[in-house]
């Protein structure tokens, strides 16, 4: 069934940059994913950067897992996100941009640094966005997400950096960006916002909007993030320094709209009223 957002969360969207949304996948989906999460840790996908654990945990973390699993791949098409996603942007066009799994272990303590997302992508536009669904009941203790409000309006682009020690993710200079200023010896100088989350809920960001997340301090309970990633119509490609390159394509030139094989378009607002 189609979740419709409020008026009132995609005004919270567009002034804070997240917004939390109750209850957008039901028990079908959920199950799916959790099955195809768990296919990917026993045979992980070719773009896996998992991290080397702080604590007794494990942190698995997988990009572009759509294109693996059949599971994936329909939730990223068919659970009413794309649409959900055009409501936000307003949008006449929606593509996939990628999907992504952050698994973090009962005992992981690593922290997820703050960050924007959007100087790590080869895409340029405002209408980019990102869905995180909850697999697990998610609080302070498990590592819930923290979003800087309002900060998808700073216009600064960080430095993107890896997220720990991992062999496959290192990150050219760009000289436009700047150092992330460190927001965790400083919190109370931002307006920091986060949400305990059931599963199911979904928190929807822009890709512009800083956020981090807590190590997972529980020794009973997991902390299962799977996110997938929108374009709207706005959208060009864009291979500048500092963008992942598992993320690039021969099949596009940078000013290109993200129309292809790897970037397809997910909902059309002239297909959905046909």
């Amino acid at each position: 069934m189609q979740y419709w957002a409020t008026p009132q969360e995609i005004e919270a969207f567009a002034a804070d940059g997240a917004v939390l949304l109750r209850g957008v996948i039901g028990p079908e989906w959920l199950e799916r994913v959790a099955a195809a999460i768990e296919r990917d840790i026993d045979n992980p996908g070719p773009f896996c950067h998992s991290y080397e654990a702080e604590g007794e945990g494990r942190f698995h973390g997988n990009l572009r897992v759509w294109q693996n699993d059949p599971d994936f791949r329909a939730y990223c098409f068919e659970s009413g996100l794309p649409e959900l996603a055009a409501q936000f942007f307003g949008a006449a066009k929606v593509n996939l941009l990628y999907d992504q799994l952050f698994v973090k272990e009962p005992g992981t303590t690593n922290r997820t640094r703050w960050h924007n997302d959007q100087p790590y992508w080869p895409v340029r536009g405002w209408q980019v966005m990102s869905f995180w669904l909850a697999l697990d009941p998610t609080t302070a203790a498990n590592g819930r997400l923290e979003f800087v409000r309002g900060s998808h309006r700073w216009d600064r682009w960080f430095q993107p950096e890896p997220f720990g020690r991992t062999v496959t993710r290192s990150y050219d200079d760009n000289p436009d960006y700047e150092k992330m200023p460190d927001i965790e010896a400083a919190r109370g100088d931002y307006d920091i916002v986060a949400w305990d989350m059931a599963p199911g809920d979904v928190i929807a960001f822009h890709a512009m909007a800083v956020h981090g997340a807590g190590g997972n301090r529980r020794d009973d309970v997991r902390r299962r993030g799977y996110t997938v990633r929108y374009t709207g119509d706005d959208a060009r490609y864009d291979t500048r320094p500092g963008t992942a390159k598992p993320l690039w394509t021969e099949t596009l030139r940078d000013g290109d709209p993200m129309d292809c094989d790897l970037y397809p378009v997910v909902w059309q607002r002239d297909a959905a009223a046909a």
